[in-house]
């Protein structure tokens, strides 16, 4: 791995790195903190994870955190899990988000687009306004710190000024996305039991408005902790009874009232996929994302006033929490409600244009669509504002690197392209985004400042540019307090904490390269392990993506009762395909010569269709529990699929294989 792409596909120059925030953070730190001042990124994160505490102190300084009760010390207690964060301390998230309203008044700190693709401005002070007006109605409605606040909504901004209200009065926000069906939402909501709920009666994606007034009121019914229910007319229909208007109760002209709250007093919930079984409702601290997003987007990204911030996401994943984020640090977001391909499949470059986006954050699947499309976003569109593509949600291929690199660069653009790589469980990247370092094909650029991001064999032994479990052997801010409803911790200890005692295991497999980069290769509970050799599956999904016949593949490897190996690849065709001889030989030697034999799958059994979760992952592990025998409704969470008709195919072949 180590000698693999000797020249980067981009490098930095003097004026950018010199330019960047981190380097100003390093040398201030250097300065007072005993950082390095020389050794550049390698050796400041050596410095962070050595030296803990006075990192993290560090963070708070430079980016001015406002500690209403200052904290005795940075860490109470390391021990994961449990990790105490500064204790004492006292302070508020929403605070920090609308701190440049003080400043900037009249800058735009939103910037709100839908299909029509016509970007509508709310200024610092007109949201800062709205967030004030609201958090004195959540209030008066008798919302207290701690009480759950829900929002059954889209990208928009009015999901943004309900979860700054929430957070304002230390309330704790949830979130999920309006194409969720009922019983996806309440198999999120009823575990943490609303007082409040923020709907819409609908909302527009692909040139089609969809009508949610039915759900809503389910979700009305199903919820009986719920105090109120606050309606947003996106679709124009009047609110129903019982229900309060949006309007009403961000109207007036008020000074925004924070809640003083320990650091790690609860700012949200997020959800796992809940593939297997109900999500794990995982709860965040408003400190520790206070810190951990200033760090991310401050100094990863290098985001700051001026900037403008556009990530496709939707409020069902933790990327429209960490996009929200981005107003930590006076940086204009971009929030697109729609599809991510409407009307044409360039739509998300085209408000990238309109916005002015300087960091573009979208899929790796996105990237590749637009290849396999032969779309030309720099060539087509003026998008020299943009500084950096980041992709997340899959490991980006060679392919895309590439292809971004090449289709910027014919313009003369110098584009730094990021694919970084975290979850939900930390709402943060582990590895990812370093605007001081060179970009090799196929690699994410460093693990995180402050993130002790390590690979381990089964002993838990330390990998150096091998295959090996992504472990993190230090407490981050944004780990998890707790999950919902797990009294004792036994949940959340076996979530992370039973493989490696103390160490986080996150579940998926790395190389990290003598060089310092990372290299992702899907999770380590869905690993392909054939004949001791280890291999990711997006490994093998690159390969054979790159074939135009393809449109998308799932692999799975199942251990056989006799010690055999079965490892079938399913394919979905491109309109007009057909899985004929020559196509089966080109996947086959696709594989062979850009992976290596054992790659080759066993069968290639083309499929109707690849299920994923509701945030768009492909969903290996219930598929191959089904191709076990396990009963459909034991492998999955059918709530938790967007189209639950396609398992039915895997369990009719497990039935016919059995």
């Amino acid at each position: 791995m180590s000698t693999e792409n000797p020249q980067p596909l981009w490098q930095p120059d003097a004026q950018r790195i010199a330019q960047a925030r981190i380097t100003r953070f390093q040398a201030w730190a250097a300065e007072h903190h005993g950082a390095p001042a020389e050794g550049g990124y390698a050796a400041l994160h050596g410095w962070s994870v050595d030296e803990l505490d006075t990192f993290w102190k560090a963070v708070t300084e430079w980016f001015d955190v406002r500690f209403s009760t200052p904290c005795a010390r940075v860490l109470g207690d390391r021990t994961m899990p449990g990790a105490q964060w500064f204790p004492g301390a006292t302070l508020n998230y929403a605070e920090h988000a609308l701190r440049a309203a003080g400043t900037r008044p009249d800058e735009p700190a939103l910037l709100y687009v839908d299909e029509t693709h016509e970007p509508a401005p709310v200024t610092w002070a007109e949201l800062r306004r709205q967030v004030a007006s609201l958090a004195a109605e959540l209030r008066a409605l008798g919302v207290r710190p701690g009480d759950r606040v829900s929002g059954y909504l889209p990208n928009i901004p009015q999901a943004v000024v309900a979860l700054l209200a929430t957070a304002a009065v230390g309330g704790v926000w949830t979130s999920c996305a309006p194409d969720f069906g009922a019983r996806s939402v309440l198999d999120r909501f009823q575990q943490v039991e609303p007082v409040v709920l923020f709907t819409v009666d609908g909302y527009r994606y692909g040139g089609k408005e969809h009508d949610r007034r039915d759900t809503v009121a389910e979700l009305r019914r199903e919820l009986p902790t719920l105090r109120a229910v606050i309606h947003i007319p996106l679709l124009g229909t009047e609110a129903p009874d019982g229900a309060l208007d949006w309007e009403t109760l961000t109207a007036a002209d008020a000074e925004p009232v924070y809640e003083q709250v320990p650091f790690d007093h609860p700012l949200w919930v997020l959800y796992s996929s809940g593939t297997t079984g109900l999500p794990k409702a995982i709860v965040q601290s408003q400190g520790g994302i206070l810190v951990e997003h200033l760090k991310q987007l401050g100094l990863h990204c290098d985001l700051g006033p001026g900037d403008r911030f556009f990530w496709y996401t939707s409020t069902g994943w933790m990327m429209w929490n960490f996009l929200v984020s981005g107003l930590l640090t006076g940086t204009t977001i971009v929030l697109y409600d729609g599809s991510p391909g409407f009307p044409a499949t360039d739509a998300q470059w085209r408000i990238a244009e309109r916005t002015g986006a300087t960091l573009f954050g979208t899929s790796a699947a996105y990237v590749m669509a637009c290849r396999k499309a032969g779309v030309h976003p720099a060539r087509d569109l003026d998008l020299s504002a943009i500084q950096c593509v980041a992709t997340t949600g899959s490991p980006l291929p060679p392919d895309g690197f590439r292809w971004l690199h090449d289709e910027f660069a014919a313009g003369g653009a110098d584009l730094w392209i990021a694919s970084v790589s975290g979850g939900t469980d930390v709402c943060s990247c582990f590895a990812g985004a370093v605007p001081t370092l060179p970009v090799h094909i196929g690699e994410l650029q460093a693990p995180g400042l402050g993130t002790d991001l390590q690979s381990w064999d089964p002993s838990g032994n330390p990998l150096t540019d091998e295959v090996g479990e992504l472990v993190v052997t230090n407490p981050m801010p944004s780990m998890p307090i707790r999950f919902w409803n797990d009294p004792d911790g036994s949940r959340y200890h076996d979530s992370y904490f039973d493989t490696y005692p103390g160490v986080w295991r996150h579940g998926d497999w790395i190389t990290l390269t003598s060089r310092g980069s990372v290299v992702i290769h899907g999770r380590s509970d869905s690993t392909l392990n054939r004949q001791g050799v280890r291999m990711g599956s997006a490994d093998i999904y690159e390969a054979v993506e790159r074939l135009p016949e393809i449109r998308e593949s799932l692999v799975i490897g199942i251990e056989q009762p006799d010690g055999g190996y079965w490892m079938p690849l399913f394919v979905h065709l491109a309109p007009g395909a057909t899985l004929d001889d020559a196509l089966l030989d080109r996947i086959k030697r696709t594989i062979r010569a850009n992976l290596s034999p054992r790659h080759v799958p066993d069968e290639v059994i083309e499929v109707p269709g690849i299920p994923h979760t509701l945030t768009g992952k492909r969903i290996e592990v219930p598929v191959k529990r089904l191709l076990q025998g396990t009963p459909l409704d034991k492998a999955v969470n059918p709530g938790s699929i967007d189209n639950l008709d396609l398992l039915h195919f895997y369990e009719e072949l497990a039935r016919k294989r059995s």
